[in-house]
């Protein structure tokens, strides 16, 4: 390589490491704030997850703290007492709140909880639901066949997360009402719908069985066993 080759690759190289360094003085900036805003954003995720590990374990010691004494009207006073901080912990303080008043043979003041649940829109349609579900269970005593079966009617719709416990429920209001064969449809439905879960498939099954009815073929896919089965019923 002659003299003339050498010297004109350490201009070109001159000349690169000029517009780089250009370059980087003008445009830097860009990738500065780039890491900066990824270290940024990854350190707000860890603030807001430890914030929020911190809000759902001081809710717990509340409520635990709440469920500590020996009577139903105090626990259910003392649940009243904390206020959440989003809805649905709102929600999950609303219904412990409720199962209490219940066990304080205060079943209208906690019907009256749970439609208050029920009625709020923010909250998300699962805890609507189980609160409308809960609400006609504590008023079995106190409102009419055909009110309770309005109301788990338009639990029963097709879609809803509640329909297969609905349904079971307006079977027991056939059978209340005297309707044997209406309540052996139901059952026999139930017990040939796939998504019926085990618990909810040996109560139909020992309910049939109990009115003299005849067992339906079995479905093509059982369903699994579901802890709504027996949540709700409580």
């Amino acid at each position: 390589m002659s003299d003339t080759d050498s010297f004109i690759d350490e201009v070109t190289e001159e000349v690169r490491r000029d517009r780089l360094f250009g370059l980087m003085k003008r445009y830097g900036w860009i990738a500065v704030l780039a890491v900066l805003l990824i270290v940024g954003g990854a350190a707000y995720n860890e603030i807001s997850k430890a914030r929020a590990r911190a809000s759902a374990e001081d809710l717990g010691d509340r409520i635990f703290a709440a469920l500590q004494s020996d009577d139903s009207a105090a626990r259910a006073a003392a649940l009243e007492a904390i206020t959440p901080d989003n809805d649905e912990s709102g929600a999950v303080v609303a219904m412990l709140r409720a199962s209490e008043l219940d066990k304080a043979g205060e079943p209208e003041q906690a019907a009256q909880a749970l439609k208050a649940l029920a009625a709020q829109q923010d909250v998300p349609q699962i805890y609507r639901q189980i609160a409308a579900f809960k609400a006609l269970s504590v008023q079995d005593t106190t409102l009419s066949i055909e009110e309770r079966r309005a109301g788990y009617e338009a639990l029963a719709v097709a879609g809803a997360p509640l329909r297969l416990l609905a349904e079971e429920r307006l079977a027991l209001l056939d059978v209340e009402a005297g309707d044997t064969e209406a309540a052996l449809a139901r059952l026999s439905d139930l017990l040939q719908d796939a998504e019926t879960g085990n618990g909810l498939r040996r109560r139909a099954t020992g309910l049939v069985i109990a009115l003299g009815g005849e067992m339906p073929a079995a479905p093509v896919s059982l369903g699994a066993s579901t802890a709504d089965d027996t949540r709700l019923e409580n």
